[in-house]
């Protein structure tokens, strides 16, 4: 994959911080940061967690999209969509949970494997996404944060390779953002349809907890142009660009 530069640290806080840095220094698209051990992740809502050394797949990439400034909500979803299509190609059951946890199902049950946040710098080169990616790779089932968790190890029942799942995430991501960058309108929407595809959100009864108390419940019936989730209630058809959203029901 040309134009990546992978830095691997033995043990860091955090993937997110250590490339914020490396962004306001100048550090071109696609400076990758992976660590052996993240002990202060951070994700969606300022949740933390830490992870046993070497377990997680647990790394930042650096891109600074042209796309106009509209389209950056898509990024996280974008992400999202990426490690869904990668794990479903190397065989896993994944989909992905607006807006962009990545689930595994096993039997009746969907599990979080993977969360993902990005954040958005302003730099000397003008403003940058850092995008945090945080897998679980070889955890056992005593070793995960929450019982709601899952890990490519416990899914598969083997042990896979950390830098073979890497290069397939990397590659994917690649894939999907360089289209996404330079297809204009058309690869937007395909990229809405995508991920639609994609989202074992779609289609279900949720309950959305909003910013400021407010809690929307219904159903989530599609993904509009901005990323945002609609979901129709007793009330008409609500947006959702920002909250925690959960499944009430199986679909």
């Amino acid at each position: 994959m040309p134009g990546l530069r992978v830095e691997v640290l033995e043990e860091t806080a955090s993937t997110n911080a250590v490339l914020t840095e490396r962004a306001k220094a100048s550090a071109p698209e696609w400076t990758v940061v992976v660590t052996e051990h993240q002990t202060r992740g951070r994700g969606r809502l300022d949740r933390t967690w830490e992870t046993p050394a070497r377990s997680a797949l647990t790394f930042s990439v650096l891109l600074r999209p042209t796309v106009p400034a509209a389209r950056w909500p898509w990024l996280p979803l974008l992400t999202g969509y990426a490690v869904t299509k990668a794990l479903v190609a190397d065989g896993y059951a994944a989909g992905v949970k607006w807006p962009n946890d990545v689930l595994i199902r096993t039997g009746e049950q969907e599990r979080k494997v993977c969360g993902i946040l990005v954040e958005r710098v302003e730099t000397p080169d003008g403003p940058a996404a850092v995008v945090g990616i945080g897998l679980n790779v070889a955890m056992t089932a005593e070793e995960l944060p929450v019982e709601t968790a899952t890990s490519l190890a416990i899914a598969k029942g083997t042990q896979p390779d950390r830098t073979g799942v890497l290069l397939l995430l990397l590659g994917t991501l690649v894939e999907a953002y360089e289209t996404w960058q330079l297809g204009g309108d058309p690869a937007a929407e395909r990229l809405r349809a995508s991920y639609s595809e994609s989202c074992v959100t779609v289609g279900r009864r949720v309950r959305a907890d909003l910013p400021g108390g407010a809690v929307l419940e219904g159903e989530a019936v599609r993904v509009d142009e901005t990323g945002r989730l609609v979901v129709r209630t007793s009330d008409g058809e609500s947006a959702v660009g920002a909250g925690d959203v959960v499944h009430v029901r199986a679909r």
